[in-house]
């Protein structure tokens, strides 16, 4: 009896087997002409039974295992930034956007084949040691990354806090190659940092306000509200707003985060993608604050990525800002994340942003429209500058005189355009008398 109920049970199940198969093999016909899905996952399942039946090590070959495995090198054959997450991976994917996690505090993306630093978040261990955007990481605890899947990278990169990494990087820009080992910690990204109106021996008569912000990420629109509110009960004149070692984040945040400086319903952002449902364009809302039009300039550089490239792009394209710095990092393209069944999930591009000018942001960044560079030497000033603790007023002021030209530049822009502001109201108000 037992035979026959499981001989009836595989009878069923090659038929439903037959079955799906040949609805997928419809399908995929019908859509991708030679392209037959059906053979190739034919093939793919073979691959499998053999690599069960007959690879010499069996604590390899679980069907879990070798089917995750397949999933996580689908993905990263499509891009640097496709990825399969497990459903711990996931978890911590969700815990980013919440602005908490364990790790060194850097970001990263692959580049030219290697795990390369996007950003050094500050206030982290990465920061503190002075690691910088565009390093390449070679080895991770004395293992070559050359073939290192990127979500392995920073599985690794992550972990209990307490924890030390070793990470050996080159750095590109001047072919050094250094050693550093760094503990992990709690990560808890504040959204906002640095609001204060400018020293006056930097800025002079005027009220310049200046805004640091870290990430892109659910709480960010609504504290960058609260700071302007407290800079223009302070009388400020003019904003800087740093988008320097900004990795992005969230879309909506971004989007957000325009509409604190643009009228209702301006498009700051749209995705084109391959099918329609991909072509969408990003508008401001008619929710946020309306806020004086004051001069502005945005700091950015190469480690201004994805979120921090739309706000720059639409702000610079739409001429409500001045963009200050160097080109940013070019990480602009739209990944969706569909859950599966079992807690993992799938993140994989499906999208293209553009400016509001119909600039492409991947591959190309967004160009400055005051090019400043930095050596290394002082960006490394600037970390030091942003992670010290109890930093009196003047060591910051002769720190951003000596190591931060960016911010000098950006001063003296807005300088220039509130002097032009001021001469043209009053010969307008002699022309009237």
């Amino acid at each position: 009896m037992r035979r026959r109920l499981l001989l009836g049970t595989l009878v069923c199940l090659l038929f439903f087997s037959i079955l799906l198969g040949v609805c997928f093999h419809k399908a995929w016909a019908a859509t991708d002409g030679d392209d037959n899905g059906y053979s190739q996952i034919s093939i793919f399942a073979k691959a499998v039974q053999l690599i069960r039946q007959d690879y010499v090590d069996g604590n390899k070959t679980s069907y879990h295992d070798l089917i995750t495995a397949a999933m996580k090198g689908m993905l990263a054959s499509l891009d640097p930034h496709s990825q399969f997450m497990d459903p711990d991976d996931f978890r911590d994917m969700q815990d980013d956007t919440r602005s908490r996690f364990n790790g060194l505090g850097i970001e990263v993306s692959m580049k030219t084949g290697l795990p390369t630093v996007v950003t050094a978040m500050e206030d982290t261990p990465a920061a503190r040691a002075g690691i910088l955007s565009g390093d390449q990481i070679l080895k991770i605890n004395g293992s070559s990354t050359e073939r290192m899947d990127l979500q392995d990278a920073v599985n690794i990169l992550r972990g209990p806090p307490g924890g030390k990494v070793t990470l050996t990087l080159l750095r590109p820009s001047t072919k050094e190659i250094k050693e550093y080992t760094l503990e992990r910690v709690e990560i808890k990204v504040q959204s906002i940092k640095g609001t204060r109106l400018l020293d006056t021996e930097l800025t002079g008569p005027h009220k310049i306000g200046y805004i640091r912000l870290i990430q892109f990420n659910e709480p960010t629109a609504d504290d960058l509200s609260k700071a302007l509110d407290e800079l223009q009960k302070q009388g400020m004149q003019a904003l800087i707003l740093d988008l320097r070692n900004n990795p992005g984040g969230l879309l909506n945040s971004a989007v957000d985060v325009c509409a604190q400086f643009l009228p209702p319903n301006t498009k700051v952002v749209s995705t084109q993608g391959r099918v329609a449902s991909q072509q969408r364009e990003y508008s401001t809302s008619g929710a946020a604050k309306q806020r004086p039009n004051f001069p502005m300039a945005v700091l950015a550089n190469e480690g201004s990525a994805s979120g921090a490239e739309i706000v720059s792009g639409a702000l610079k394209d739409l001429h409500r800002a001045i963009l200050v710095g160097e080109t940013t990092f070019g990480k602009g393209s739209v990944q969706n994340v569909m859950q599966l069944p079992d807690g993992s999930a799938l993140r994989f591009t499906t999208a293209k942003y553009y400016t509001p000018s119909k600039q492409v942001i991947h591959g190309n960044g967004v160009t400055p429209n005051i090019r400043v560079p930095m050596s290394a030497e002082q960006e490394r000033a600037l970390f030091a500058l942003r992670s010290a603790e109890n930093l009196k007023p003047d060591e910051e002021k002769d720190m951003i005189k000596t190591r931060d030209p960016q911010m000098l530049r950006a001063i003296d822009a807005l300088k220039g355009v509130m002097i032009y502001a001021q001469q043209n109201t009053a010969k307008g108000e002699a022309i009237k008398k």
